[in-house]
């Protein structure tokens, strides 16, 4: 799968040019994104494509020193499910946030 890397989003297009995997991380603040979005396509449902994005979420905010917030209820579920990766998570930010949102 070609992921392609642009400033707040990560996505996927298929041989036709449609997006068929999607997430969108703008700032909340400066230094610190949230995951505000993810879409996997309904034909690629159940094959770990999400989470696999969701890394790839968690690998770009590393490399360029941001911090994660997170309100898509995707991702987070997701964070839940990972505590390998709860470093690049801003829990005081993340605190701040929405009850469903709590991580």
């Amino acid at each position: 799968m070609n992921f392609i890397y642009e400033p707040h989003r990560i996505y996927v297009n298929n041989e036709e040019g449609k997006m068929i995997v999607n997430a969108t991380f703008p700032w909340l603040k400066p230094g610190i994104i949230v995951v505000d979005h993810t879409f996997v396509d309904p034909s690629l449902r159940g094959q770990g494509i999400a989470s696999e994005l969701m890394f790839k979420v968690v690998e770009y905010a590393k490399k360029q020193g941001y911090k994660v917030t997170a309100t898509c209820p995707y991702a987070v579920v997701w964070f839940k499910k990972h505590p390998e990766v709860m470093d690049v998570l801003d829990e005081l930010e993340q605190a701040k946030l929405a009850p469903e949102c709590q991580i």
